[in-house]
């Protein structure tokens, strides 16, 4: 693949798409709760996970909450990079961990679009990358980039890990797997990624003290949280898949999903819509990935986007959260982002302009109402 400087210039209006974009939803959010009498930092940096990923960074592993039904939720379930680096943040600038969570979660963002320009810029060419960025800030739920949430670390570390797998850096491709890997459970998806371009790389005849590093290094991160988490519970190598059972969480190929989508279909009117929509979304999510392969998007990001996809629509734990836990695909972005490319930028830009619009308002709404859990 061509070599391309990817120096901040170069990489400028991508950043700059993506700042827009997610300013805009930030703006929508402060008015909406400004009129409604909620707290937008409240709802970016205090509520659901971000509770959890604080309450680490203070106070370490161990809390739980037994529920009546006899399920346990222990923060054992959440990945340590995030609750880390807000400690680190925290440290040094007085902030709570939890508005330490949204500075980590702004730096990260723009890493990721970054990377996700990179990937585009490398494999089409500039312009597709920045319509890349734009399209990720622009998602439906797009304002999770903006909560102290671990999607944009995780999104920054797999994104510039896919690109130095692409680029043959070994090593810096495997340490970031690896920073993946203590950042989500989804990091497996990273390290498949990885080892699937190194054996293409194998194959063509690359041998290199390299390559081989960077394959031993990816695994370490979800390895070494897996087997400290089994450790801790007594659990063994499934000591980790206790924790997320004890959220209701586990992979059925998708067939709790199915019956939520099929008791939609079967309740009231609304809820039929609803069903509706939920399939129209797994269509269509499943059609861009069809895309992405007839566009011959390389090995390496089929297998972590087809591995992303899977986790999040056949795992069997709560169905609101499912359209965050596809954040991380971007490479779905892809295909859209070269169309919208082809277009003239006025016609490019007022697309990409009612389309973020859309998902501040969707944004600041879900905020306020279920949101994300």
């Amino acid at each position: 693949m061509p070599v391309k400087d990817l120096g901040f210039r170069r990489a400028a209006p991508a950043l700059a798409a993506f700042a827009a974009v997610r300013l805009l939803g930030l703006a929508v959010l402060a008015l909406w709760c400004a009129a409604a009498g909620s707290s937008p930092h409240t709802l970016l940096s205090a509520r659901w996970d971000s509770l959890w990923y604080a309450r680490i960074a203070a106070e370490g592993y161990g809390y739980e909450v037994h529920l009546p039904n006899g399920d346990v939720h222990s923060n054992l379930a959440f990945f340590p990079l995030l609750p880390w680096l807000e400690r680190l943040v925290a440290a040094p600038t007085g902030l709570g961990h939890g508005s330490a969570g949204l500075v980590v979660s702004v730096v990260a963002g723009l890493a990721a679009a970054w990377g996700i320009f990179a990937v585009a810029d490398l494999l089409y060419d500039r312009r597709a990358g920045i319509f890349a960025a734009g399209v990720w800030a622009a998602l439906p739920v797009g304002i999770v980039q903006s909560m102290a949430y671990s999607e944009s670390l995780f999104t920054a570390l797999a994104a510039w890990s896919l690109y130095g797998a692409l680029r043959g850096r070994w090593p810096a491709a495997g340490l970031l797997a690896a920073g993946a890997g203590l950042t989500r459970p989804v990091g497996a998806a990273v390290v498949a990624a990885v080892w699937v371009a190194a054996a293409l790389a194998w194959r063509r005849g690359e041998r290199s003290w390299r390559m081989a590093a960077g394959v031993a290094l990816a695994p370490l991160g979800a390895a070494a949280y897996v087997l400290w988490v089994g450790a801790r519970t007594g659990g063994g190598l499934l000591g980790y898949l206790d924790v997320q059972a004890g959220w209701g969480n586990g992979f059925d190929g998708g067939l709790a999903f199915a019956r939520f989508i099929g008791a939609r279909l079967a309740s009231s009117p609304a809820g039929a819509l609803a069903g509706v929509g939920l399939i129209a979304g797994v269509a269509l999510v499943l059609w861009l990935y069809g895309l992405c392969v007839r566009q011959r998007q390389p090995a390496a990001l089929l297998v972590y986007c087809g591995i992303v996809v899977a986790l999040a629509l056949c795992a069997s734990g709560y169905f609101g959260s499912k359209p965050r836990l596809l954040l991380p695909a971007f490479p779905l972005l892809l295909p859209p982002a070269v169309a919208l490319a082809r277009w003239r930028t006025g016609r490019a830009a007022a697309v990409l302009g009612a389309v973020a619009l859309a998902s501040a308002v969707y944004g600041a709404f879900w905020l306020n109402g279920s949101g994300p859990p």
